[in-house]
């Protein structure tokens, strides 16, 4: 495997800026692993256990594939609010405001990613994506990041890798209350709380979330960023019946409501627009346990969960009226047995059935349920062959009713050299269905061109409606091609070093490379004779992401850490790539109009995607409950048009949205033994691009008190 073919020196200024960040980067690692400060302790290293990599605990040493650990420490002392707040500022995880709050991982967009909360999958996507901002952080214990294809486990979405949100459920005698207040009139308000009552463990939490919102255009009718509020509601029961029996249920609640209202003033009348989005999600989870002996255990759960969105707006005689209804329903039973067969060797089996449905008045009509059920199986087993090296191999099968069944292979390694220093490769097979809206979309936004999009299932019956009706102006040739989609299907490496020294300095260094076959795309497939364009979808291309991530840690003294991370990122279709080596794709310079043949080096890449990213943190902390953050994160250029007219990203002037460097701080301290205040400033030097990053509200202060009871 060749990491980085066809790479070349078109994003030289990219490297530039990032000289100095990286220099530094590298002599602090080589400076600080030469000596320890003389005020340092020693300390007693507890390692994290983790659950999402191989569904079972097992400690983050012992895990053969990449992992990012975010503590609930690490999240307080960030100053975060909402989930992307937080994910933004960890290595390879890129934030995408695009139909929400995505992520990106190892290059692959926020469809490829699975959401879990405790270990169920979130549903609600809008374009593909699961906003992040629905997600409180208030009630986190943790945050599981698995990167690369984990299909093997968990299924369809799971192409780029699966982030699990775990929730408190410690069982501790415990309450905390806590308020903030924000720029732009941002409150939010928790109240989380634990009990141990005999066998029995009780959580819950309650999260409100509210802004007057914002907009970055002051001309504008309409604000950037509309006033909004939400609300999170959870709690969860665990009781233990006997030595063999254990029980349990949890019910989340999550909802939200944006004020969409506009005044227009149009000469003398002042025109009045009602609108408003608001979305209700909730999750029903229960579970029963048993335990057969100290080697073998099983666990049946089940999972429901719902999503509505509504969508109103309506202007009279300005902007014309809109209305967007959505429903989404999820049901799921599974069964998941452990075998510890002996001290080296584990194995893991589970099934299940999953009925899913959703209608919506962009999918026909809110009357007509689309509906669809998967069957599927999984296993795992993990032998450690001796004390360096641990095997492990996994499979799993969906068949799917609404179109091809899939097998998902797993296989890693792990290999101990040392006590500090290990290396682990890993390969998995991902696979991500189509989704209702790739099959049944029938959708037309005639307050933006009349513009229609077409599910696979429906378009040839729609374009052939419309042509009888004479509304077609021509077909293109991609309307012959109309077909049934097939799986997204990904085949996903990763090989990295993890040290770990005795001095407290810990550094990792980890090669990915995802190949995505039967990607799905969208195309033009007929004009209407109103100058509208006809879209639908198709397997098409074939992509490739590639790169290297960095990360590392030290402790400089008793009381300073500094942590920093990068990664590099080469993310083509290969189809283009193929065809521009070729000779098949020319440019047009922005200055003197000139055509010339384009070459491999003057090709952007996929869309979204920056090549390089990095960031870094240091935190100062004390025994006395004090500290201070200071955290910087880098993202270089990246694409977002096609200029020039030949359907691929690749002029410098015109095509690509600015890098950028944002700054933040917090520190926090405690008002005795029950308070604690938190204060800090999000993006110091108010760094704004109004046109690629709405989302990006400028300079952002707060102050946050806690209150623990």
């Amino acid at each position: 495997m060749i990491i980085f073919s066809g790479c070349r020196t078109s994003f030289v200024s990219d490297l530039v800026n990032m000289r100095t960040f990286l220099l530094f980067f590298i002599l602090l690692s080589i400076s600080t692993q030469a000596q320890v400060s003389s005020d340092s302790i020693k300390t007693v290293s507890i390692e994290e256990v983790v659950v999402t990599a191989s569904r079972t605990p097992r400690l983050l040493g012992n895990v053969a594939v990449p992992v990012t650990l975010v503590s609930a420490k690490s999240i307080y002392q960030s100053g975060s609010l909402r989930l992307h707040d937080i994910l933004a500022e960890q290595t390879g995880l890129v934030l995408t405001d695009n139909f929400g709050k995505g992520i990106q991982v190892q290059g692959l967009s926020s469809d490829y990613t699975l959401i879990l909360i405790d270990g169920e999958p979130l549903i609600g996507r809008t374009g593909g994506v699961l906003d992040l901002s629905r997600i409180s952080i208030r009630n986190i214990r943790k945050i599981e990041v698995i990167k690369g294809p984990s299909s093997s486990l968990y299924g369809s979405e799971a192409m780029g890798g699966v982030i699990n949100i775990i929730t408190d459920r410690s069982g501790q005698n415990k309450a905390d209350a806590s308020l903030r207040y924000g720029r732009f009139n941002t409150i939010d308000g928790a109240f989380n709380f634990s009990r141990s009552i005999g066998k029995t463990d009780v959580q819950g939490s309650i999260n409100h979330n509210r802004s007057e919102g914002y907009s970055l255009k002051p001309n504008s009718i309409q604000q950037t960023v509309e006033p909004y509020r939400r609300g999170m509601q959870q709690v969860s029961m665990h009781h233990q019946l006997n030595q063999h029996w254990k029980l349990g249920a949890g019910f989340r609640h999550n909802s939200t409501y944006t004020d969409n209202s506009i005044v227009v003033q149009n000469g003398a009348t002042t025109i009045v627009s009602r609108g408003y989005e608001k979305s209700n999600e909730f999750n029903i989870t229960p579970y029963i346990q048993h335990q057969f002996n100290e080697r073998v255990k099983t666990i049946f759960r089940g999972y429901l969960t719902g999503f509505t969105a509504i969508q109103e707006l309506n202007v009279k005689d300005v902007l014309g009226s809109y209305d967007d209804r959505f429903k989404q329903g999820f049901r799921r039973i599974e069964n998941q047995t452990d075998w510890q067969i002996r001290d080296q060797s584990s194995f893991i089996v589970g099934a299940g059935a999953i009925a899913e449905s959703v209608s919506s008045n962009r999918y026909d009509s809110l009357s007509t349920q689309r509906k669809n059920s998967i069957a599927y199986f999984f296993l795992q087993h993990e032998e450690k062959v001796n004390k360096k090296i641990t095997l492990v191999g996994g499979l799993r099968f969906d068949a799917n009713q609404a179109y091809a069944s899939v097998w998902s292979p797993k296989a890693a390694l792990q290999y101990k050299i040392t006590e500090q220093l290990s290396f682990n490769l890993s390969y998995g097979r991902g696979f991500k269905a189509p989704d209702f809206r790739q099959l049944y979309l029938n959708f037309t936004n005639l307050a933006a061109g009349s513009y229609s999009v077409f599910g696979t299932a429906l378009a040839s019956a729609e374009l052939e409606r419309l042509n009888q009706a004479g509304l077609i102006d021509q077909n293109t040739n991609m309307a012959s091609r109309l077909a049934e989609l097939k799986p997204e299907v990904s085949g996903g490496w990763n090989a990295g070093l993890k040290y770990r020294a005795k001095n407290g300095f810990n550094a990792s260094v980890n090669l990915f490379r995802n190949d995505i076959r039967n990607m799905i795309v969208t195309d033009i497939i007929a004009y209407k004779k109103s100058g509208g364009q006809i879209f639908s979808y198709f397997n098409l291309n074939s992509a490739l992401t590639q790169g290297v991530e960095l990360d590392a840690d030290k402790k400089l003294s008793k009381h300073l850490v500094v942590r920093g991370g990068y990664q590099f990122l080469y993310a083509v279709d290969k189809e283009v790539l193929a065809a521009i080596k070729a000779g098949a794709y020319f440019q047009r310079a922005l200055q003197t109009n000139m055509v010339s043949r384009m070459q491999p080096s003057d090709y952007g890449g996929l869309p979204n995607r920056s090549r390089h990213n990095a960031n870094l943190k240091f935190t100062y902390e004390k025994e006395s409950g004090f500290f201070a953050t200071l955290r910087a994160l880098y993202r270089s250029r990246w694409g977002t048009s096609d200029a020039d007219g030949n359907g691929i990203i690749n002029r410098a002037e015109d095509e690509f949205a600015a890098g950028y460097v944002q700054f933040n701080i917090s520190s926090g301290f405690n008002l005795g033994n029950r308070w604690k205040l938190l204060g800090g400033v999000d993006n110091i030097f108010n760094y704004r691009d109004i046109e690629f990053l709405p989302g990006n509200a400028g300079r952002m202060g707060y102050l946050d008190l806690q209150f623990n009871f």
